[in-house]
């Protein structure tokens, strides 16, 4: 299924379709609910910290053939997501790892 992509209405029906909820839950679980970028950067952000949204590496718009295809798709924090997507409203949330939790007195 190749999904219509054009509008914001269509994107709305994609993003609420029964295959598009079975694939972000899949992609949730294949990473295990953890934040690609976050993970990249030594911290863990996971769905206990934060929104975890399921990112089209490729644009959905630019490549809609590709909008199940696992291997175009990841887990990014909103923080991550919003920063990807250049959104004027991005505000960093403080975000702990699993090292300042053990050790919270290094990382002041």
């Amino acid at each position: 299924m190749i999904p219509v992509v054009e509008t914001r209405q269509d994107r709305a029906a994609f993003y609420g379709s029964h295959e598009w909820k079975a694939k972000r839950l899949e992609i949730l679980e294949r990473d295990n609910y953890e934040c690609a970028w976050c993970k990249i950067e030594g911290r863990v952000t996971s769905i206990e910290h934060s929104r975890l949204d399921v990112d089209h590496i490729i644009e959905l718009k630019d490549r809609p053939d590709l909008a199940l295809d696992s291997s175009s798709l990841r887990i990014l924090c909103a923080d991550c997501h919003n920063k990807r997507h250049k959104r004027f409203n991005y505000r960093p949330r403080k975000k702990e790892n699993a090292q300042s939790k053990k050790f919270p007195e290094s990382f002041k």
